[in-house]
């Protein structure tokens, strides 16, 4: 069995190519094969076997046509403005009944499961695809309003959940940040406006007051990259901030067992990877409540910059206890394979 994925490529790296390449494994350690179709721009491209990063609307249609695969599986989180319609159109209509696709956007069900309507356009695209995988009860919800048969529709949450291999080192720069600072902070993200990475910078002022030893760690990419480190350089404190850039998941796994609280700072989120990571690691997590959030998480609201120095206080003070380790959980992975297996054999 052949599996065409589509979806984003790291770098950078983030919930949705994590699913898709913990996919990839999958499939190969069980004699499979799996191609990927990059559908955003990758920060840096590398020459890899059945990896293609198209440059154009017309070379991404001639890779649909040439490829020779069983199973096409689009990856997609957020809106649907026109041309990702007619881009999950031409997923669907290549895909010769045999498509699947998962959406992960979490915000997207949010704001549409009240008045998801079976004859809008959404609806008609996603009626399209022989299956939905939905990250999310509130998402299998929208789907059926939006007409989707309850046949096609299975829910898998978009992780796999493992402990830090220990053949894996963390780099010296990283490792001696974090053992310089107590409560070690760290936040895993795009840098992007979602993420509120501004709030993080102004409120660590007020936590030193109170953890003089206080550090936080950003690791991650994007568009704002420059504008932070210009916002980090001016402060007194910006020995304390480290933007770390991209970095591998098997070593952001390491950062995430080794913090003591894994920050998620939020205006608009659905599931978050890291924090199911950090949660399966017996990390602290603080997060924005977007209504979504898992069992465990200490919540806050939207942009509150004094409700988030409350809270990591509250939480670097909590007594520590041990951090049992637990056996790997691949069932989520598992299960988008049974979902392959049903489609290339029905």
């Amino acid at each position: 069995m052949h599996v065409l994925q589509l979806g984003p490529y790291p770098p950078p790296e983030g919930g949705i190519s994590r699913n898709m390449l913990a996919i990839r494994d999958e499939l190969l350690k069980s004699g499979h094969e799996c191609s990927i179709i990059a559908t955003a721009k990758s920060s840096e491209i590398k020459d890899e076997p059945n990896v293609y990063h198209p440059r154009t609307p017309r070379e991404f249609i001639k890779l649909l046509k040439s490829l020779k695969y069983d199973i096409l599986h689009v990856h997609h989180g957020g809106e649907l403005p026109f041309r990702v319609f007619v881009f999950l159109w031409i997923c669907a209509f290549f895909g010769r009944g045999k498509s699947v696709l998962t959406f992960h956007s979490g915000g997207y069900a949010v704001e549409n499961v009240k008045t998801a309507s079976y004859f809008s356009r959404d609806a008609f695209i996603f009626r399209r695809f022989r299956k939905i995988i939905a990250v999310n009860a509130q998402m299998v919800e929208m789907f059926g309003k939006f007409g989707v048969k309850k046949e096609k529709l299975e829910m898998i949450l978009p992780f796999v959940l493992k402990n830090p291999e220990k053949s894996v080192e963390v780099p010296a720069n990283l490792r001696e940040f974090v053992e310089k600072h107590s409560p070690f902070l760290l936040t895993v993200c795009l840098l992007e406006d979602t993420y509120d990475l501004f709030l993080q910078i102004e409120a660590i002022e007020k936590v030193l007051r109170e953890l003089p030893d206080a550090g936080l760690m950003i690791v991650g990419s994007g568009i704002l990259e420059a504008e932070l480190k210009r916002a980090i350089a001016s402060k007194k404190y910006a020995d304390r901030i480290y933007l770390a850039g991209n970095v591998e998941n098997k070593i952001t796994l390491h950062l995430i067992k080794k913090a003591d609280i894994l920050l998620r700072t939020t205006k608009f989120d659905g599931d978050a990877i890291a924090i199911r990571e950090a949660l399966f690691l017996e990390t602290e997590v603080i997060a924005t409540d977007n209504k979504m959030r898992p069992e465990g998480v200490h919540l806050i609201p939207i942009h509150d910059e004094k409700a988030l120095v409350e809270k990591i206080i509250e939480v670097s003070e909590k007594e520590k206890l041990p951090r049992p380790e637990k056996a790997d959980n691949t069932s989520n992975i598992e299960a988008v394979l049974k979902v392959y297996q049903q489609i290339f054999k029905g």
